[in-house]
């Protein structure tokens, strides 16, 4: 679908002219200009560690900048904080909501506008008009423990809609939405922009940024490295103005078939006593040798449980050990300790406090998961030999961190993501289940851990990866299927498969035929 131009206004509505800021050893954007226009939906695109984020919140008043200017509308404005760029007509909706999820819609959205925009129950029929009004229905009565992730966002974009909005910024929207939601999505940004709100889309989806957005302006080391018409650009020339280079990003991996189950669930039902959380029903999964499964699904579909169940963070009872097991032998009941030793790497959702500890360094880290690699003896760690890991994991995933003893917390999310899946595959495990593996790392990051899981692949081991990245599945999957309310489809070829297929799987419309009973072979 093409794109409405901007308005022809020659004032813009946000004018950035040498903007600066500096943190201690880093300078995170260096003299940088932007210009939106009334009714543009104007992409920012970047590595991880480029400075978008920075921007946006230098935009939104979260941080301020050490030198340059914010014009506003044609005037100068210090933007001092998010109320005063709220006051001002600028929302933003950040990657990960902000909502209470024991309220409603319309108490949560009472909340953000304040006390001077009336009462919950006075608000609920704006909410229903602008909600209906841009095609994102809402039941402002409803709690949001009960909405979906899709419904959810709808509320943050509401909440921001329920303003004199004229300025919407959106970072990452559609990393939580399956593709018919995505799609709404563009329906409702394209009509604001019609109406005049200019909008700033943050996306490592160059596809979405092509179909979506007039303009482009690209970051790379705190600078812009240039501006573009995405539509006029194929992905491989929006990569390059990225990285540097576009070599090797874009691979598409053959297809293989794989060799003897290597992890085999069957009939996995599991009742989560969290009443926000979702239980799994009569999951079946084989994956094999030498081949990788990619699991979809819009968050809160029972990924998290699911991963808990195969890593050993939660157990099944004894007599329930054989519904998981490795290489035909049961683990359901074992510690994670224990299955790690049977040959099972894990690579979690979330990196920092469950994939690595933010204080401790990347050696300390490398320790932490890989200390039956031969890195203790008689109880003494091996300080040398961990040492010689995290230097290996580093060079190996081209990490970029001043050295090993740097914490944790100092790397970017993609460099981090790099280091943990590097610390995992390294120790050659015989199964790999890796959550979201370049959730919100830019292009040469997730070309560097596509690749190393394809090696992995091809050297043996049996691969499972939970995306909510249907690009990412297509690309690297040899099958697939997609979990939705705690059931899993069946698995099929990813040579077979349709992304509308994948897309109505995600939403709970699984084939009925006899022989997809089971997601197996």
């Amino acid at each position: 679908m093409s794109n409405p131009e901007p308005s022809s206004d020659s004032t813009p509505r946000l004018q950035l002219r040498a903007i600066s800021k500096r943190y201690p050893g880093c300078l995170a954007n260096d003299a940088i200009d932007l210009s939106i226009a009334p009714g543009e939906i104007h992409a920012l695109l970047g590595e991880n560690g480029a400075g978008k984020s920075t921007l946006m919140k230098i935009i939104y008043g979260v941080t301020h900048a050490d030198s340059g200017e914010v014009i506003w509308q044609g005037q100068r404005v210090n933007m001092r904080n998010p109320a005063q760029a709220r006051s001002l007509g600028i929302g933003m909706v950040f990657q990960h909501f902000s909502l209470f999820e024991t309220l409603s819609v319309a108490q949560n959205i009472a909340l953000a506008m304040g006390s001077a925009a009336g009462t919950p129950k006075q608000l609920e029929p704006k909410i229903r008009e602008v909600s209906l009004r841009y095609g994102m229905a809402l039941e402002p009565e409803r709690l949001v423990h009960s909405l979906s992730i899709g419904e959810r966002q709808r509320v943050e974009i509401i909440r921001c809609l329920m303003q004199d909005i004229r300025l919407l910024i959106l970072d990452e929207p559609t990393s939580v939405l399956t593709p018919q939601e995505a799609d709404d999505l563009f329906v409702t940004l394209r009509r604001l922009a019609a109406e005049g709100c200019s909008i700033l889309f943050i996306s490592h989806k160059m596809g979405e940024v092509r179909a979506l957005c007039h303009s482009a302006t690209v970051l790379r080391g705190g600078r812009v490295a240039g501006h573009c018409v995405p539509a006029e650009c194929s992905d491989q020339q929006l990569a390059r103005l990225m990285v540097g280079h576009a070599a090797e990003l874009m691979t598409d991996y053959p297809k293989v078939t794989g060799g003897e189950p290597f992890l085999d669930v069957s009939g996995l039902s599991w009742h989560n006593p969290d009443p926000f959380g979702c239980s799994l029903q009569d999951i079946h999964l084989q994956v094999r040798s030498a081949e990788i499964v990619g699991i979809a699904g819009v968050a809160g579909n029972g990924q998290d449980e699911l991963l808990a169940l195969l890593s050993g963070e939660q157990r099944l009872h004894r007599n329930d050990s054989g519904i998981i097991c490795f290489d035909r032998q049961p683990v359901a009941d074992l510690r994670p300790d224990a299955r790690r030793q049977r040959g099972l790497a894990f690579v979690p959702a979330e990196r920092l406090g469950h994939g690595a500890v933010p204080e401790l360094s990347l050696v300390d880290n490398a320790l932490l998961t890989a200390f039956q690699q031969g890195l203790v003896s008689n109880g003494l760690i091996q300080r040398s030999k961990v040492e010689a890991l995290a230097e290996d994991i580093i060079c190996r995933f081209g990490v970029k961190t001043p050295g090993t003893q740097m914490p944790a917390r100092s790397l970017s999310g993609g460099n981090l993501q790099k280091f943990i899946l590097g610390r995992e595959i390294l120790q050659q495990p015989k199964l790999l289940v890796a959550a979201h593996p370049t959730w919100g790392v830019d292009v040469g990051a997730a070309a560097t851990i596509h690749r190393a899981l394809i090696a992995l692949r091809d050297a043996g081991a049996a691969i499972l990866v939970i995306s909510e990245d249907l690009d990412e599945l297509f690309q690297i999957s040899d099958r697939l299927g997609a979990l939705c309310g705690g059931r899993l489809s069946a698995l099929r070829d990813t040579v077979d498969t349709r992304l509308i297929d994948v897309g109505g799987w995600m939403a709970g419309q699984f084939d009925a035929s006899p022989s997809n009973a089971h997601a197996t072979a």
